[in-house]
């Protein structure tokens, strides 16, 4: 096993399909960490069985530690890592969350696919939302990016340049490495991007299950997304004039002043 994970036990796994997801600026909407939280929830008896520790690779102060408190009233405080869950859903699934590292990205790249190659991974599915000016009233897309030996599926991000995540690079190394890995990324109203939307976690999850063959559940998502779209119908009742910049967003989500519009809503929503 990889030196830098600490591994509490191996599990029993066959041919078994990993999915990532980070915390940090690359997931709007929580949409990844949220979908992958839901998805480990679904493993029947799923339970920790690696952890990479991070301490030396974050800035706490962005990446704050949490202090818990333990069952006699005494606190713990539990440092942020990469944890590895792993269960089955149709196929053997790994279940890899944590926050992303602040540092050192080749080598945390490295150590997944190291982790990755010693379980016997077959395919790679990574989480994330993206930020968009698009309406909260239309159906969330999940646009796919490829590396390795995986053809294009689904509305592919084949022209993206500029700045990126650690989810991107742990994909392109996975890929150099052999093991086919799609980059999932749920499209999320920039405008209410920095709290959790149930919608692109579901979207999400719906790609899985599409894409990986995963037996994944969404009904008990369904009441939550549309509860999450009234509440944000509410919050523009007594504001016709943001309304109808929303309504311009549904209509013609590549106007030129997209992001100024979605700034806009985003700051009333925020109450700022």
């Amino acid at each position: 096993m990889p030196a830098s994970f600490t591994f509490e036990r191996r599990p029993d796994l066959r041919a078994p399909v990993l999915v990532v997801a980070f915390q940090g600026w690359i997931d709007a909407g929580m949409a990844g960490a949220g979908a992958a939280s839901l998805l480990a929830n679904q493993l029947p008896g799923a339970r920790r069985f690696a952890t990479l520790d991070l301490d030396d690779d974050l800035d706490s102060s962005q990446t704050r530690p949490q202090v818990r408190l333990r069952p006699d009233g005494s606190r713990r405080i539990d440092w942020p890592m990469v944890e590895l869950m792993a269960g089955r859903l149709g196929p053997d699934i790994v279940v890899a969350t944590g926050p992303e590292p602040s540092l050192r990205w080749q080598w945390f790249a490295s150590e997944v696919v190291a982790a990755a190659q010693a379980l016997g991974v077959t395919r790679a599915f990574l989480l994330a939302g993206l930020p968009v000016p698009v309406s909260h009233r239309r159906t969330t897309e999940v646009r796919t990016s490829v590396s390795g030996r995986s053809e294009p599926v689904g509305l592919a991000r084949l022209d993206y340049r500029g700045p990126t995540g650690a989810q991107t690079v742990v994909q392109d190394a996975l890929g150099r490495a052999g093991i086919p890995a799609v980059g999932l990324w749920a499209e999320v109203p920039n405008y209410v991007s920095g709290s959790p939307c149930p919608p692109a976690m579901r979207a999400l999850l719906v790609a899985l299950r599409d894409y990986g063959a995963l037996d994944v559940e969404t009904a008990d998502l369904d009441e939550l997304c549309e509860s999450y779209r009234r509440r944000l119908e509410d919050q523009l009742t007594d504001r016709p004039e943001i309304t109808a910049l929303v309504d311009a967003l549904d209509e013609a989500p590549d106007i030129p002043s997209g992001d100024e519009l979605a700034a806009e809503i985003e700051r009333y929503l925020r109450g700022k």
